[in-house]
C-alpha cells in the first residue's frame, strides 16, 4: 500500500462491478487497495437512482457529513450556490480545501448523463507535483510553504461561513506531497503575504496549473448512467467540460464523501477476512 502508482493521460482506469464490491469481501478489498495505490477506481452497474452512495457508505462504515449534506446532487440549478450546480466548465480542483480536514475520498454516481458535453477530467496531483519539483524546485517550495486563504459562505444543508488557510501542496517531513489543496472557486480574495512574494507565488501557481492541464497529464472520460467514480480527493484533481442546459435536468450526479480513516479501517478489516479464508 505504500507504493503509489502514478499516471497521466495513459491511465488504464481500474473498473470493478458495483455489486461485486457490495457482496464480495475480496472485491471490496481489491477496490480499496487500488483506490489507495492508484487514487481512482470506477464502479460500474449501479442502479440509476439516488441512494446508491448511502449503500456504499454502509459498506465501508459511514459517509462524511458536510455543509452540503450527507449526499448532494450535482445538476443545473437556477439558484446555484456552488459552481458545480451550473452547466459551466469546471477547472481542475480538489473539493473542500476550505475545511481544516478536507474529505479524503469522493464518490460521484452518474444517474443521468447529457448527450453532448459534460465529459469529466482527472489528473494525478501527486504525479504533477513530482514533475513540478523536478522542473522547478523553487516553485515547488513556494507552493508547499505558502498558506493560502480559502472561504465558503452560503446556505445548503444548513447555513455556513467557513474559512481556513491551506498550502497548495501539503508535504510530509521528507518533502513528499501528501495532499493537494487547490480550488479557485473558494480561494479567497484575501492573500496576506509580503508584497514581494506575491508575483513569485502566482508564477509558481501558473506553472503548476499549466502542468495539471497539459495533454500528457490529464485523463478525460464520460460517465455513463450507473457509473460511480471513486477517487482520492487529497490526490486526484477533477474537472468537467461544459454542457448545454435544457428545459429539464439533462445531467445528474449524486456525490458523497468519506474520510481516509474510515476507508483504511475497512481495508484492514477486509484484509483480515480475506487472509483468514485463504
Amino acid at each position: 500500500l505504500s507504493e503509489r502508482q502514478y499516471w497521466g493521460s495513459d491511465l488504464q482506469l481500474p473498473k470493478i462491478p458495483f455489486e461485486e464490491i457490495m457482496y464480495s469481501d475480496e472485491s471490496a478489498y481489491k477496490w480499496l487497495c487500488t483506490l489507495k495505490k492508484v487514487g481512482i477506481v470506477l464502479l460500474t452497474g449501479a442502479a440509476t437512482r439516488q441512494g446508491e452512495l448511502v449503500k456504499l457508505g454502509h459498506r465501508i462504515g459511514f459517509l462524511r457529513l458536510t455543509f452540503y449534506g450527507p449526499t448532494w446532487q450535482v445538476q443545473d440549478k437556477a439558484d446555484a450556490n456552488n459552481v458545480a450546480y451550473t452547466t459551466g466548465k469546471l477547472c481542475f480542483h480538489t473539493d473542500y480545501p476550505v475545511l481544516q480536514h478536507p474529505p479524503g475520498v469522493q464518490f460521484l454516481h452518474c444517474i443521468k448523463q447529457t448527450a453532448a458535453g459534460g465529459e469529466s477530467q482527472v489528473v494525478d496531483g501527486f504525479h504533477v507535483s513530482n514533475e513540478l519539483k523536478k522542473q522547478n524546485p523553487q516553485a515547488y517550495q513556494i507552493l508547499s510553504s505558502t498558506a493560502v486563504d480559502y472561504t465558503d459562505v452560503g446556505v445548503d444543508y444548513c447555513d455556513f461561513a467557513v474559512q481556513c488557510k491551506q498550502r497548495i501542496i501539503d508535504v510530509d517531513s521528507r518533502g513528499l506531497a501528501v495532499r493537494i489543496n487547490y480550488n479557485n472557486a473558494t480561494r479567497d480574495t484575501v492573500f496576506d503575504i509580503p508584497a514581494e512574494k506575491v508575483r513569485p507565488f502566482y508564477a509558481a501557481l501558473k506553472e503548476f496549473d499549466d502542468l495539471l492541464n497539459s495533454a500528457e497529464h490529464k485523463f478525460t472520460y464520460k460517465l455513463k448512467p450507473g457509473d460511480i467514480m471513486t477517487f482520492d480527493n487529497w490526490r486526484v484533481l477533477h474537472g468537467r467540460q461544459s454542457y448545454q442546459s435544457g428545459s429539464e435536468v439533462t445531467r445528474h450526479l449524486e456525490g458523497a464523501y468519506a474520510d481516509w480513516d474510515v476507508v483504511m479501517s475497512r481495508l484492514r478489516l477486509l484484509r483480515k477476512r480475506v487472509l483468514k479464508r485463504d
